[in-house]
């Protein structure tokens, strides 16, 4: 083995492939398999929400936005281009990363909702984690990597594993490391049939720990959402779940009544600034890539990319 990666989210699984394509024998250790990891639980559309620091943000957003909308042309790989909106009550200026995303504009007022003031008007690739993350798995294994369900209890007894060890555990990182930095930020989506929706709908009203929005995926639609800073329960509320479909019915009415197929809950890896970097480990090197926050599909190509680079003795541009 030459590589063992640590997580099976989308973080740890397109890590192995970027060091497995390139030749390298890899292997993941997880606690869960992928599709019970919080990735599953992601809207997921490209976006650098809740993630820093901006200037290496722009570089690994720029990567993970021409990956991605190359998948987006391929079949069964769970992403396509899709286009929708955010939008605010109040006063909203785009985020510094918009400025990579495909046909920006500002909303007309027709197309706001009622009571909104501002918003934009964007397409960008959307995922269906389930199908995405089982794409990933696939395209790993069949680059030689290997998955092994076991949690890892402590990185210092996997000195001497590998020359080369990838810390992709997620929230696990605050006890794992440790680093307090760290800080699970709850997500609690419902997963509903879709009645028609078409485009994606984001509300960016500062409204913690309540956000609402609605990412369609073919005949299903995926409902937010909570931010629930320091949570780490796992378990749907009942009452939660019935707050968000009613704030999204209000925004899109067809969704009264609507079926409601089944409910997920995942703990995003909030950190003020991703951790991407490598320290000496038991002869080896031991590489962190954590703290993604509420963009790990959207980072994970760049940070990924850099790691291979590294680890292959490339130049990172």
């Amino acid at each position: 083995m030459d590589v063992l990666v640590i997580g099976a989210g989308v973080c740890g699984l397109t890590t192995g492939i970027c060091l497995a394509e390139v030749g390298l024998s890899v292997a993941i250790r997880t606690a869960v398999p992928p599709e019970q990891t919080t990735s599953v639980a992601a809207g997921a559309v490209w976006g650098a929400v809740r993630v820093g620091p901006p200037e290496r943000v722009l570089g690994w957003g720029r990567t993970g936005l021409e990956v991605l909308s190359k998948l987006a042309a391929e079949p069964d790989t769970g992403v396509r281009m899709a286009s929708g909106k955010e939008v605010s009550r109040t006063p909203l200026e785009p985020y510094y990363w918009t400025q990579l995303l495909f046909g920006l504009r500002l909303c007309e007022p027709s197309e706001l909702p009622a009571g909104f003031t501002h918003g934009w008007h964007y397409s960008a690739p959307l995922a269906n984690m389930p199908v995405y993350l089982e794409y990933l798995r696939a395209r790993f294994e069949r680059a030689g990597g290997t998955i092994e369900v076991a949690a890892v209890s402590s990185l210092a007894g996997l000195a001497g594993v590998a020359p080369v060890v990838v810390n992709c555990s997620g929230v696990g990182a605050r006890d794992l490391v440790p680093d307090p930095a760290v800080m699970p930020v709850r997500g609690q989506v419902v997963i509903a049939a879709n009645p028609g929706i078409e485009e994606f709908y984001v509300n960016r009203d500062e409204e913690p720990p309540w956000i609402v929005y609605m990412f369609p995926h073919g005949e299903t639609v995926l409902l937010g959402g909570t931010n629930e800073e320091g949570s780490w329960d796992l378990e749907p509320k009942p009452s939660i779940a019935e707050r968000i479909v009613a704030q999204c019915a209000a925004i899109d009415p067809r969704l009264r009544g609507a079926t409601i197929l089944r409910h997920r809950v995942g703990l995003r890896p909030y950190r003020s600034e991703v951790r991407l970097e490598s320290e000496p480990f038991g002869g080896g090197v031991l590489w962190h890539n954590y703290g993604h926050g509420g963009a790990g599909v959207s980072l994970a190509w760049g940070c990924a990319a850099e790691i291979a680079a590294a680890v292959t003795g490339q130049s990172s541009s």
